[in-house]
């Protein structure tokens, strides 16, 4: 079961780069890269497992909530970013794309920064 999760976990982390890497790239021409939809739902789909399995005792002393749940919070926000912009076509703005870029760093850092 630990190379399940170790397998997640790197499928988790590729989704974030693809959001990332996408969004940056999207910045100078202000377009946002078809990509970026698919390395968020990437995210978020394999956050929700890692999660429950480390609730059921697969990943050492199970997972801290509360970073869960800000973690939950800034992947939502950053899903209706990508969702929103993705509807909105060509007219996105540099801002736009800055707070997923923004929110995806911020997301990362809570991942590694939080003890």
């Amino acid at each position: 079961m630990d190379v399940v999760y170790g397998i997640l976990v790197v499928l988790h982390l590729l989704g974030w780069a693809m959001v990332f890497g996408g969004a940056l790239a999207g910045l100078r021409s202000a377009t946002l890269n078809p990509g970026v939809f698919h390395g968020i739902v990437t995210a978020l789909l394999t956050g929700i497992v890692l999660t429950g399995l480390a609730s059921a005792g697969v990943a050492g002393d199970g997972p801290d909530n509360v970073k869960i749940g800000v973690k939950l919070v800034v992947a939502l926000a950053v899903t209706a970013l990508v969702v929103v912009g993705r509807r909105r076509g060509e007219k996105v703005t540099t801002g736009w794309l800055g707070a997923i870029v923004g929110l995806t760093a911020l997301n990362v850092a809570i991942a590694v920064l939080w003890r």
